[in-house]
């Protein structure tokens, strides 16, 4: 059987429709109507009924949703398994959603590289949703996202809650004045924060956002641990008397894992590096630390 169809399977459940299942996967609903017809041909059985509200599964399609998942698992293992260097015992794959890569994810990887130098490492930067997937797919052993829903076979534990606070930048600049808003895909600070103007500048990244601050002023919402290294060198400074808010951060595995020990092992790594993020900033609010 053709993984991908399996797949095509998956997304058009995750997604509710053909149409936005072909929108996931980045290939025409025409293809995504072919997959699936040939995979109601191999299983001899029909597996969608489509209408106006989009796609339901029939009872056949409820029994191969059963199994689905464990296939894509059971092959993204097999695959990484067959793919390891002959110079190591082991591969792990990791991923984090964009904000996290700096400095979390990229902490984890020298800690792994030091004390896990016989595995083959691999990383990804995904949206938070896209990790999940993989997670959910075997693909990733283990990810670190902020908005993490549960799934069935999936361990989610919270890995630290981090703070959002306001910081503005200290050098004169074109955008001194700007407040700058990051879209973080959810509720928290959809709207104007607290004693702001309308934003002058949104951004969907966040290292784009803090990076137009150190460069150009301003001030905006950003994790405390992305702003340390600015807030200790006085390129940055909290504001005073601004409201802090809690985001907290998770660690997500699957508990169908093919090397339990590796991944504990990896986990406790994950957690020691997330508790010293997560150390309170040596920094005097409204001025340099």
């Amino acid at each position: 059987m053709d993984i991908e169809l399996v797949r095509t399977f998956l997304a058009i459940v995750a997604a509710g429709s053909f149409v936005r299942a072909a929108d996931r996967l980045n290939v025409s609903q025409t293809a995504v109507s072919a997959r699936i017809r040939t995979l109601e041909a191999q299983l001899r059985r029909r597996l969608f009924i489509r209408n106006k509200g989009g796609a339901s599964l029939t009872s056949a399609g409820e029994q191969f949703l059963r199994h689905a998942p464990s296939l894509v698992q059971l092959w993204e293992r097999a695959r990484q398994e067959v793919a390891v260097p002959e110079s190591r015992r082991a591969v792990l794959s990791v991923g984090a959603e964009h904000s996290l890569w700096d400095p979390l994810l990229l902490r984890w990887l020298l800690w792994l590289r030091r004390h896990q130098p016989d595995v083959a490492l691999r990383a990804h930067v995904f949206l938070s949703e896209r990790v999940l997937d993989q997670v959910a797919d075997g693909i990733i052993d283990i990810g670190i996202v902020y908005a993490a829903r549960h799934r069935p076979g999936l361990r989610v534990e919270l890995l630290m809650e981090e703070r959002l606070v306001l910081v503005r930048g200290t050098a004169a600049g074109i955008g001194r004045d700007d407040y700058v808003q990051v879209d973080r895909g959810d509720e928290l600070l959809s709207g104007n924060a607290p004693g702001q103007q309308e934003p002058s500048l949104v951004v969907d990244l966040g290292p784009l956002g803090l990076g137009y601050i150190l460069e150009a002023g301003g001030t905006g919402y950003f994790r405390l641990s992305s702003v340390k290294p600015h807030l200790r060198s006085g390129r940055l400074e909290l504001v005073p008397n601004a409201p802090d808010f809690l985001y907290p951060a998770y660690a997500v595995f699957n508990e169908a894992s093919s090397d339990p020990s590796l991944v504990a092992s990896a986990l406790d790594g994950l957690r020691k590096i997330a508790r010293e993020e997560a150390s309170p900033v040596r920094a005097r609010r409204g001025g340099r630390p």
